[in-house]
């Protein structure tokens, strides 16, 4: 019977302990996979096969154990049973070093323990711990701490059996156990530096140190249906109002409403219909290409009748929708005059639905010219614009979270440790309606009974905190910092979740985000150019500077050649032969401390911000959302507390009048009239300190009443104010109840 023979249905995996090195542990990273044939109850590790002094692969893969002969794996067996191992003195050591002289003999369990160096190639060579190869550095080279390229984790530059330099980068160094991993999941066709992409040069040094390169595609490459969204067109409606009414993913070939992709970048569509195309074959460019086309000068704009564009002063362009034709047009020169009308007023009889009312009803009211400039209202404008297409599309993600709930209890002297734990425990979703619980608060009657003011005020202090964190670096402006513990702790990740929940539940927006971390998050970090305002470390910026400013060739090398060190670490050390390469040092200094050194942090941020489909939104309106996470809440206005609350009328004849004297009011408190401001207000009927991206949930609503005084409802977020004859009446009533209503909460 021929013993080397066996069918794959002789083997289990499931085994006791290797013949070869007597361990039953199974671990296919450090010791190959263990395999065992039935038949002859035969159980090795295919390291400790490969590595046998006295064994030679002579039949075919299907043939034996990994085409080992059974009878040559007995024969190996009963040679290594009269060998001592010279590390844990059991026999059965079937592998040598090779280094002549040398008796030694160990099991491979045994040498990896003892840092022996195993060759994976050519005749399969091992060397004990006294011959074993090192590499080799010069003796000016520096030695110090520096990053795994592959964990980021810190590494320290001292040649030892844990550690591995590149043989083609002067700065790259890793961790054995990284290379390990990596080389077994990227295989021989992939494995190769992190760095400088060099394979050939690499993999033999890499080899050479004990690194086993499996000759096998890569794992992403071998993962069933890894490419499928590749194969699938993308078919939605991206137009910021679609036309379809059944849908924005409906799509009908040859008709009006087939989808027509971006002829770019094909990651946008649009109906031909809700972009006025006549035709399939007619181009079309979604706005983010158009944007950039438009930077690079190769895009003129064309105007459309179903669309309106919105050029800002710095060149960008953004969509806005053409005003419905129930809604009538203002006149160039009725800025400072608005209706308080449909859809603002809102019949009592039937608060669900926006009803018109007859045009007698319409109440016309004015408030006076702002005495800034005409460029600065514009701006303001725009960003209030901004503003609202941001709460428009988080109240749309919005529709995500249901009515279950999840309680935080959340321990204000232990912050931080108690809300990351509850956002990790296990019955948490981002679809849940969040109910907080707060312990150990001293001032818990300021915060209101209600839920809603409860969560408000925990998302602010959640941001609050994230803005001040060592996640974060910068004064104002704040771009993503190096934290090795948090990055171990993935608590980028957690941070990116917590704003993301934060938006969509109606919470604070950061408003701390630098542009440039902005950018990496919507455009990739390979596609941004940060400045040296990125720069936080102060010593960092002073050296960059110092290159920036150098006027002579002379004085550029001497700032080189101080900051030896420093550039070498980042990877940017090279010969300088004229003064103009110094442009070209500074962008790649700048590129490598503020986005490619938190390149793993970035990742982890942006993997979190995809909680609740947020980071796809930001992704395809950015302009929209650079005005909540870019800039700092601008100061209420009364126009901003003018169309946030409705107005909820009756067939009360007085009550046009105090609304009039409502408007006057807002605009009394926005010019200083008034012991309160337009902060004061908001709290006294919403408890909020500021209008959340979402908005409010309910709508703010004004009711004029028969009442002596005014009243907040924070639950409803509604403000009953009383019908007056005059407006100093009116004006009294309101500061003397808003001003002594807060002042009694306060203390």
């Amino acid at each position: 019977e021929e013993l080397g023979m066996s069918k794959d249905s002789n083997f289990d995996i499931r085994s006791p302990f290797c013949v070869l090195c007597g361990q039953t542990d199974d671990c296919p990273e450090k010791y190959g996979e263990k395999r065992t044939n039935v038949t002859y109850n035969l159980t090795v590790h295919y390291y400790c096969l490969l590595m046998s002094s006295g064994i030679w692969q002579r039949g075919k893969e299907n043939e034996g154990l990994y085409g080992f002969l059974i009878t040559d794996i007995r024969k190996e067996v009963n040679r290594a049973a009269k060998l001592k191992c010279n590390i844990c003195k059991r026999k059965g050591a079937s592998i040598g070093c090779v280094a002549s002289k040398c008796k030694r003999s160990y099991h491979y369990p045994c040498g990896v323990r003892r840092e022996c160096i195993f060759q994976f190639m050519e005749d399969f060579r091992s060397y004990c711990w006294e011959h074993k190869p090192v590499q080799k550095f010069p003796d000016e080279e520096p030695a110090g701490s520096s990053q795994c390229t592959i964990c980021l984790d810190v590494v320290e530059q001292i040649p030892t059996y844990a550690v591995l330099k590149s043989p083609c980068c002067r700065n790259a160094w890793f961790h054995r156990q990284c290379l390990q991993y990596q080389a077994l999941s990227a295989g021989i066709y992939f494995f190769r530096c992190t760095v400088c992409n060099n394979k050939t040069e690499f993999q033999k040094e890499m080899l050479r140190m004990g690194i086993h390169i499996p000759e096998k595609d890569a794992s992403w490459e071998l993962e069933e249906n890894a490419y499928q969204e590749l194969l699938q067109c993308y078919q939605h409606c991206d137009v910021k109002r679609c036309l379809c009414r059944k849908g924005r993913d409906y799509n009908e070939p040859e008709g009006k409403w087939e989808i027509k992709r971006c002829q770019y970048c094909g990651s946008c569509g649009t109906h031909l219909a809700c972009s006025s195309m006549k035709s399939r074959e007619e181009n079309w460019e979604c706005m983010e290409c158009k944007n950039i086309l438009g930077k690079s000068g190769k895009y003129s704009k064309k105007k459309k009748r179903s669309l309106a564009t919105s050029e800002m002063s710095d060149g960008t362009t953004c969509l806005l929708e053409e005003p419905s034709p129930k809604c009538p047009r203002q006149s160039p020169g009725s800025q400072g005059s608005f209706l308080i009308q449909s859809p603002k007023i809102v019949c009592q009889n039937n608060l669900s639905s926006c009803s018109y009312l007859p045009a007698s009803n319409r109440v016309t009211m004015s408030l006076s010219p702002l005495k800034s400039s005409r460029r600065h209202c514009s701006r303001k404008k725009y960003l209030r614009k901004e503003k609202m297409g941001a709460y428009k599309i988080l109240k749309e993600l919005r529709n995500q979270v249901n009515t279950k709930t999840t309680r935080l209890n959340i321990n204000t002297e232990n912050f931080w440790n108690s809300a990351l734990k509850g956002f990790r425990q296990r019955n948490f979703s981002p679809t849940n309606t969040i109910q907080i619980q707060f312990t150990n608060c001293k001032n818990e009657s300021k915060l209101g009974t209600s839920a809603s003011s409860k969560r408000k005020h925990f998302f602010r202090l959640l941001m609050r905190y994230l803005q001040n964190s060592s996640l974060f670096e910068g004064s104002s402006a704040k771009n993503l910092a190096l934290d090795f513990q948090a990055v171990k702790d993935n608590l980028y990740f957690e941070a990116g979740k917590m704003i993301a929940v934060s938006l969509v539940h109606g919470g604070t927006p950061p408003g701390f985000f630098s542009k440039t971390l902005f950018n990496c998050l919507i455009y990739g970090p390979e596609n941004v150019k940060p400045a040296l305002e990125d720069v936080a470390d102060i010593d960092v910026a002073q050296r960059v500077k110092m290159i920036k400013y150098a006027n002579s060739l002379s004085s550029l090398k001497s700032t080189i050649n101080n900051c030896y060190e420093f550039l070498a670490a980042a990877g940017c050390l090279r010969p300088v032969t004229a003064l103009c390469q110094k442009n070209t040092l500074v962008n790649d200094i700048l590129f490598h401390h503020v986005i490619k050194r938190i390149i793993s942090p970035l990742e982890s941020f942006r993997q979190g911000l995809k909680t609740l489909g947020v980071l796809e939104k930001m992704q395809m309106y950015p302009h929209v959302f650079s005005s909540i996470l870019c800039h700092k809440i601008e100061r209420l206005s009364a126009r901003t507390i003018c169309d946030l609350f409705k107005i909820h009328s009756t067939s009360n004849v007085n009550e046009a009048g105090t609304a009039n004297f409502w408007i006057s009011y807002l605009q009394d408190v926005d010019n200083g009239e008034s012991v309160v401001t337009l902060e004061d207000i908001l709290r006294f009927a919403t408890g909020s300190h500021s209008v959340p991206c979402v908005g409010f949930v309910p709508e703010p609503t004004v009711k004029f009443l028969p009442i002596h005084y005014p009243t907040g409802n924070k639950f409803f977020n509604c403000l009953e104010l009383p019908i007056t004859s005059t407006y100093e009446q009116f004006k009294n009533k309101m500061d003397f109840t808003i001003r002594k209503t807060l002042r009694v909460e306060m203390e």
